[in-house]
């Protein structure tokens, strides 16, 4: 049975399972509060059992676009449209939620959020799969640490670009800001 979210008076239900119930309950409560405030769209959450699409559906493209597996249980999804973006939403038992959203109009283009709930464990970080692209912020620190299975580390793809801190001191304009995105 849906469960509608009141950001007024945060609710533990259907989260009890987690050791981070009332933390979680509050960010789901922040995420209702957001949506109604900006959309004026009431946000309601079902049983991770009677969600198993919706799981199976954010599950599959953190799998297959991201290679994330996600290995807490899910207590509670929800999934909705608002104008023309489509969004999902399941919170899981170890404090995490994750959220996936698309246009309608191009649904190639997707966007993942992760939000952790205090007092939850952190989890792993992933591997980098990504190819390094370079932010233009001035920072060798700044130069994006994702990088391909087998390719250079970031830094050494920032010397080949032609950067160095003692290049980038002496003449900020000369550092390379073109952002460089190759398939993954």
């Amino acid at each position: 049975m849906p469960y509608t979210v009141d950001f007024n008076t945060v609710s533990t239900v259907g989260l009890e399972p987690s050791p981070v119930a009332a933390a979680l309950a509050g960010l789901r409560a922040n995420e209702a509060r957001h949506f109604k405030n900006k959309y004026g769209h009431v946000f309601t959450v079902e049983p991770a059992s009677n969600a198993k699409t919706t799981i199976d559906w954010v599950h599959r493209i953190l799998k297959e676009e991201r290679d994330i597996v996600i290995s807490s249980r899910p207590l509670e999804a929800s999934a909705f449209q608002i104008e023309n973006i489509r969004m999902a939403y399941v919170f899981y038992d170890n404090g995490l939620s994750i959220n996936v959203m698309y246009t309608v109009d191009d649904p190639k283009k997707r966007a993942a959020g992760f939000k952790l709930s205090e007092g939850m464990e952190v989890p792993a970080r992933p591997e980098p799969r990504r190819v390094a692209y370079w932010s233009g912020s001035g920072h060798a620190s700044r130069f994006a640490t994702r990088t391909a299975p087998g390719a250079a580390a970031a830094p050494d793809r920032a010397a080949r670009a032609g950067w160095s801190p003692e290049r980038d001191r002496a003449c900020p304009a000369a550092r390379p800001v073109a952002r460089r995105g190759l398939p993954r």
